[in-house]
């Protein structure tokens, strides 16, 4: 599944990108996450090498968005960039137990191509693992670092396995990406649960 993620990414123009697992926790109050979210449980490390590595990470779209904005601030015209990484959810803290390490497929892009060309994106990948049904689009405001009015919640059968949207205004800006961007993150644990290779 993996490798169908890179193919699909990678002929669609994107290319690979590798993001720390370690953040720091200034990156909730970046993407704009309330006070009471609980991807602000995280986990803390016990020996950080700074206070930019001391948490582990619960959202994956920090390391996407400082990517975009490097490759921003050194001029380069559209770009796109994928990560298959994990994200590390405590289910208690302090930690009795090990966390639920998710992998994440997270997309990331600027320049040419908008909503719609992410859609695709995810949409053929989707489709080349094998699952037929059509994926439904919800409109949604849950994740404050998309815009309010252009972000969606993938759902298959009735189970949520995907999000996109367009970057936040202040987020982009907080970033210093100065133009339109755009994020995709696709649960693959969840996807895994319908990924079916049976050809007949």
């Amino acid at each position: 599944i993996e490798q169908i993620a890179r193919n699909v990414a990678e002929y669609s123009g994107f290319s690979q990108g590798m993001c720390y697992s370690f953040e720091s926790p200034k990156v909730f109050d970046k993407l704009l996450l309330p006070s009471d979210c609980p991807k602000r449980k995280a986990i803390q490390i016990q020996n950080p090498l700074g206070e930019d590595f001391s948490i582990m990470r619960t959202v994956s779209v920090n390391g996407m968005l400082t990517s975009l904005a490097t490759n921003y601030n050194r001029r380069n015209k559209n770009v796109g960039l994928y990560e298959l990484g994990n994200v590390y959810l405590p289910k208690e803290l302090p930690l009795k137990e090990l966390p639920d390490e998710r992998m994440l497929f997270t997309l990331g892009m600027y320049g040419k191509g908008d909503f719609y060309t992410m859609k695709g994106v995810i949409e053929e990948f989707f489709e080349k693992l094998g699952m037929r049904k059509k994926p439904a689009y919800e409109p949604s405001t849950l994740r404050p670092y998309l815009h309010p009015g252009r972000q969606a919640i993938v759902t298959y059968e009735g189970k949520e396995i995907a999000f996109l949207g367009e970057v936040h205004p202040v987020v982009a800006e907080s970033y210093g990406i100065g133009e339109r961007a755009y994020l995709a993150v696709v649960d693959i644990p969840i996807v895994l649960e319908y990924a079916n290779f049976d050809y007949k």
